[in-house]
């Protein structure tokens, strides 16, 4: 008996969504009938393209995906993106925060500026907490669905997360402070039925990631020291973030989703 994913009647809104795995956690919500907004920074062709390829408005009217541009480097900004998805959509349900920022210059920790630790942080966390801050009061003002939920929340963190990143200490912090968020909100926020969980890749084949893959020894290495012996395409992160915001993810709340290839094993 074939069955599929059905988000009909949701509103979702994903950050750092015109690329990499954002660009695909659209197209599959859009798949799975959600209506969905997205932000990006500077990739305005790739955000116009990816909004014709998933429908722009709808034959009513109805915008069924639309590109906001958003800085997201403090909470002000992290507010502003949900009021202005909102404002556009009508309704939230689902929050994806995918955006961040790595440095794929090696930097040792007695050599990094601060200038790039507060930069980092602000992007990775700061407008985070900006983005959950919002959404979940709207959030808490809306009925719960027929399965006792009001909404989801899925943050992006990462195996530097879980294990830590040698000479990028900036970014792994962040990563980290996302899995002890995801806890702490699942605690807090489950009883009101706001579903919050996390998805933690590995080596994913992005922009971000482009140079460093493409360097024939480091790619090598990579490659090597994952059980699966390839990186993950974008598609196979979005695919497990959007489960968790289906009705078959209804009982899944503070979980971290390993999905790196079995490289690295989190109980």
């Amino acid at each position: 008996m074939a069955f599929a994913l059905n988000l009909d009647g949701k509103v979702a809104l994903v950050t750092g969504g015109s690329r990499g795995i954002g660009a695909e956690t659209v197209r599959l919500l859009r798949a799975a009938g959600a209506r969905v907004a997205f932000s990006y920074r500077k990739a305005l062709a790739q955000a116009d393209a990816l909004v014709t390829e998933c429908g722009g408005t709808g034959a009513t009217g109805e915008p069924l995906c639309v590109a906001i541009e958003q800085e997201l480097s403090s909470p002000a900004d992290g507010r502003k993106l949900v009021e202005s998805a909102v404002a556009v959509m009508g309704r939230l349900d689902i929050l994806v925060a995918n955006h961040g920022v790595w440095e794929a210059e090696e930097v040792p920790i007695a050599q990094m500026d601060e200038a790039q630790w507060r930069h980092t942080l602000a992007v990775n966390l700061d407008a985070v907490f900006g983005l959950v801050q919002a959404a979940v009061g709207i959030a808490c003002s809306s009925p719960l669905d027929k399965s006792g939920v009001r909404g989801h929340i899925v943050l992006v963190s990462s195996t530097a997360g879980q294990r830590g990143e040698a000479y990028h200490a900036d970014y792994a912090v962040t990563k980290g402070a996302l899995i002890s968020l995801t806890k702490s909100l699942s605690t807090e926020l489950a009883p009101q039925g706001i579903m919050v969980n996390c998805v933690a890749p590995g080596w994913v084949a992005t922009d971000m990631s482009k140079a460093t893959l493409a360097d024939p020894a480091t790619g090598e290495k990579i490659a090597a020291a994952i059980p699966l012996g390839r990186v993950a395409s974008p598609r196979e992160i979005a695919g497990p973030i959007v489960f968790l915001c289906t009705p078959l993810g209804g009982f899944i709340s503070g979980e971290v989703l390993n999905v790196n290839g079995g490289a690295v094993l989190v109980g």
